[in-house]
C-alpha cells in the first residue's frame, strides 16, 4: 500500500498532466511509465556493470557502448531541460524501446555482449508505438524529476507505485476498461494458492492485475523472517528471498498473460516489468479465435496449472473466427461460455482455475448453459462457488457475478459454496471501504474453503464432511452433484441455501380496529372542543 509522501508526490504529478492539457487516463500512466521505464532500464544497465566489475565477466549489456548509445541512459539524459530534453525523448529513446526484446546483433553495437536485450520478452513488440504525448516542457521537466525521486530500487514499492497509477484507472473508467477490484483479485489467489512452480495464465489479461498481484502474493509467502524488513513509515516490506531457486522459473516461464489490445499489452507487459518479472509472457492474441491454434499451439490445450481469470462477459463472436475445439466444448456465441470452455482446455490435467463468471453461467436455461455446467460437473471437477454481492464492479457494472473454483479431470462428488454478502465496501456506486463486524466476509470465505480443501484431502468421510458443511442455512454448505444434476446443473446458491423464516405475531385484527376507532374518538372530541372555543 503506497502511503504519505511518494503519494501525495504521484498524486501532484497527476495532477501537472491534467493542466497540462493530457486528461486520458490510459495516457497519463502510459507517459509516466515510460519515463520509469527508461530509468530502470538504465538501473539494470548499472547492476550488470557492477556485477561485470566485481567478476571480471564482459557486461550483459542493454545499452550500445556507443557515445550515442550511452546517451539513450537515464542518468545521461533526465538533466536535460526543455526542448532538447523533449526532442531526445521523442526522437532516440522511445523508438529504442521498439528494439527490446530481440536477439541483439553486431549492427546494434552490442553483438554478443547483448543477451540481456533479449531476456526482456516481448515488450518490445508493444513499444512500437510508444510515443511522448507531453507536449508542454514544463510538465515534462516535472515529471523527469519526480520519477528520477522515485524509489524505484526497492521491488514492491515500485510494483505499489504502478498499482496506485492504475488504481486511477478504476476512477476514471475510461473505454470500458476497468480492473477487477484488487481485494477481489487477492482473494482469488489465496483460494487457489499458487506455487512458485507453477505456469499460471490470464487468457484476458487486462494489466495483468491477476499476474502482478500473484507475483507479490508469492513474494510475500516466500520471504523468511530475515526477509521481511519495516520501512521509517511503519510498512512491511518483503523481499521473497526463498524464490531464489525458482527466479528463472518465474521470470521466464511462469506468466502468460494474453490480450488484443496492444495499450494494455504495454501496460500490462510494464507492470509486470515492475513487479520484478522482466520475462512475462504478455502476448497479442484473442484467446477464442482460432488463430490461437497457429500462434500459440502448446499453450491453447493442456499447458497451464493456474488459471486466472476475469474475462469480458457482454457480446457475442463471431462463430466463424472462434477456436472449433472450444465450439466443441460449449455451441453458444456468448463470450462468457466460451472463456470457460477455453480455460477448461488450456488447463493441463489436474489445474486449477478460479474464474469471475456472471450469474447466468450458473443457472442460464439455454443448451449451452446446460452443456457446460454438465461438463464441469461430469468431466471435471468443479469445487466451488463463491457468489459475490452484485455491487462488487459498481459503478461500471451492477451484474451479479460469482467466482468458479474449478480443478481439470475426473469427476465432482460435491460442490462447496458460499455466500458472500459484503466484501469490506459499500456496495453503492461510491465504493467507500467500510469497518467493523460483518463489514467483510472475504477473510471468512478464504478461510472456510481452505478447512474444506483440508478435509477433502485428507480423505475424509461423506458423513464427516456433511457435518462440518451440511447446514445450508449457514454462509458456507456443500451440494452433492447429484442434487444439482438433479436441478438441470443449476448451480445458483439461491436453489440450494435454506432460509429461515420466523414467524411474527400480531394483534387481532378486531383489537386492532377498536383501538384505531378509539383514536377517532379522540380526536373527532378535540375537533368538537376546538369548535366550541370559536
Amino acid at each position: 500500500m503506497l502511503t504519505g509522501k511518494l503519494r501525495n508526490d504521484i498524486d501532484k504529478l497527476w495532477e501537472k498532466f491534467w493542466t497540462g492539457g493530457i486528461t486520458n487516463p490510459l495516457t497519463v500512466i502510459e507517459q509516466i511509465s515510460y519515463l520509469m521505464f527508461a530509468r530502470m532500464l538504465d538501473m539494470q544497465e548499472d547492476v550488470a556493470e557492477r556485477k561485470a566489475n566485481r567478476t571480471g565477466k564482459p557486461v550483459d549489456r542493454l545499452f550500445p557502448d556507443t557515445p550515442e548509445g550511452q546517451l539513450l541512459r537515464w542518468k545521461n539524459f533526465h538533466h536535460m531541460g526543455g526542448k532538447t530534453l523533449h526532442s531526445h525523448l521523442k526522437n532516440k529513446v522511445y523508438p529504442w524501446f521498439a528494439t527490446l526484446g530481440r536477439v541483439s546483433d553486431e549492427n546494434d553495437g552490442l553483438g554478443q555482449e547483448g543477451s540481456a536485450i533479449q531476456a526482456l520478452g516481448h515488450i518490445g513488440e508493444y513499444m512500437q508505438d510508444a510515443d511522448l504525448e507531453i507536449k508542454n516542457e514544463s510538465v515534462l521537466t516535472s515529471a523527469v524529476e519526480m520519477v528520477n525521486e522515485l524509489p524505484l530500487t526497492q521491488s514492491d514499492v515500485k510494483g505499489d507505485i504502478y498499482e496506485y497509477l492504475l488504481s486511477k484507472l478504476t476512477t476514471a473508467g475510461i473505454n470500458g476498461q476497468f480492473r477487477t477490484p484488487r481485494h477481489i483479485i487477492d482473494a482469488m489467489i489465496k483460494l487457489v494458492a499458487p506455487q512458485p512452480t507453477d505456469v499460471i495464465c490470464d487468457p484476458s489479461c487486462g494489466t495483468a492485475g491477476f499476474l502482478a498481484r500473484t507475483m507479490e502474493y508469492l513474494t510475500r509467502v516466500h520471504s523468511s523472517a530475515a526477509g521481511i524488513f519495516t520501512d521509517e513509515d511503519g510498512n512491511q516490506h518483503y523481499t521473497g528471498d526463498l524464490l531464489e531457486p525458482y527466479r528463472d522459473h518465474i521470470n521466464r516461464h511462469m506468466f502468460w498473460g494474453f490480450d488484443f489490445d496492444t495499450t494494455m499489452l504495454r501496460v500490462s507487459s510494464m507492470n509486470m516489468m515492475l513487479h520484478g518479472v522482466n520475462g512475462a509472457n504478455i502476448c497479442y492474441q484473442d484467446s477464442l479465435s482460432k488463430s490461437i491454434k497457429e500462434h500459440y499451439p502448446r499453450q491453447e490445450e493442456n499447458f497451464f496449472d493456474v488459471v486466472l481469470a476475469n474475462p469480458p462477459f457482454k457480446g457475442s463472436l463471431d462463430e466463424s473466427n472462434t477456436n472449433p475445439d472450444v465450439l466443441g466444448l460449449v455451441k453458444t456465441k456468448k463470450t462468457e461460455l466460451l472463456f470457460v470452455a477455453h480455460i477448461l482446455r488450456s488447463l493441463k490435467l489436474g489445474g486449477r482455475a478460479a474464474v469471475i463468471v456472471p450469474d447466468g453461467v450458473l443457472f442460464g436455461s439455454s443448451k449451452a448453459h446446460q452443456q457446460l455446467r454438465r461438463e464441469l460437473l461430469e468431466n471435471n471437477q468443479l469445487e466451488g462457488i463463491v457468489s459475490l454481492p452484485s455491487g462488487v464492479f459498481k459503478p461500471y457494472a451492477g451484474v451479479s457475478t460469482a467466482i468458479l473454483l474449478f480443478t481439470k479431470g475426473g469427476t465432482t462428488e460435491r460442490v462447496w459454496f458460499y455466500d458472500l454478502q459484503a466484501d469490506g465496501y459499500s456496495l453503492d456506486d461510491k465504493r467507500t471501504e467500510l469497518k467493523g463486524e460483518g463489514s467483510d466476509d472475504l477473510p471468512d470465505a478464504i478461510a472456510q474453503w481452505h478447512t474444506y480443501r483440508r478435509l477433502v484431502e485428507s480423505n475424509i468421510s461423506a458423513n464427516a464432511i456433511n457435518a462440518a458443511f451440511g447446514d445450508k442455512t449457514q454462509k458456507a454448505f456443500v451440494v452433492s452433484a447429484a442434487d444439482i444434476a438433479a436441478n438441470k446443473y443449476d448451480l445458483s446458491i439461491n436453489r440450494y441455501k435454506e432460509v429461515i423464516y420466523e414467524q411474527e405475531e400480531y394483534e387481532d385484527p378486531k383489537v386492532i380496529l377498536q383501538r384505531l376507532k378509539g383514536l377517532e374518538r379522540e380526536i373527532m372530541a378535540d375537533l368538537d372542543e376546538l369548535e366550541g372555543m370559536l
